[in-house]
């Protein structure tokens, strides 16, 4: 039987995820038009217009695989420790945008992607034991971040 949504935190869990894409996005967008546009990318790069719609549905897959996990109930231990994880690396996922955009740094940017993967395959991992759903709604997150680190280990190589 299907469980009740609890609406307050599916949305409260969605949000939570897209204010770390403004955070990210106010050091993007003051970058994007200048040192961006004027730095060598590998021939892959995508087109801008492609970041946006990616990254707010992957944060809205965030949002509702932290959703998942917080109605398991946060008086449980395992709980608590997912959902703090799941806090650090979100705090990672914003802190990128302002290494590589803000301070313009493809290599600072491409060491904290390392630890930002490492914490979303951990992310995963702690969720899976909650709940199966909410672990593999992260999935497509860690892709794009393994693409993501590859973009920017090349962006690092070619703009040394």
């Amino acid at each position: 039987m299907l469980q009740e949504i609890n609406k307050f935190r599916l949305i409260v869990s969605v949000l939570v995820c897209q204010f770390a894409g403004i955070i990210g996005s106010v050091f993007t967008v003051t970058s994007i038009e200048s040192w961006y546009a004027a730095i060598e990318k590998p021939a892959f790069n995508p087109p801008g217009w492609v970041f946006s719609p990616v990254w707010i549905i992957l944060y809205t897959l965030m949002g509702i695989s932290l959703y998942l996990v917080w109605e398991e109930g946060l008086e449980r231990k395992d709980v608590k420790v997912g959902i703090f994880v799941f806090g650090v690396q979100l705090a990672l996922n914003a802190l990128w945008s302002i290494l590589f955009f803000g301070l313009q740094s493809p290599f600072y940017a491409f060491i904290e992607i390392i630890l930002l993967w490492l914490s979303i395959f951990l992310t995963i991992i702690l969720f899976g034991r909650i709940s199966k759903t909410a672990s593999l709604l992260l999935i497509p997150y860690l892709l794009w971040v393994s693409f993501a680190a590859l973009l920017n280990y090349q962006i690092w190589v070619l703009n040394p």
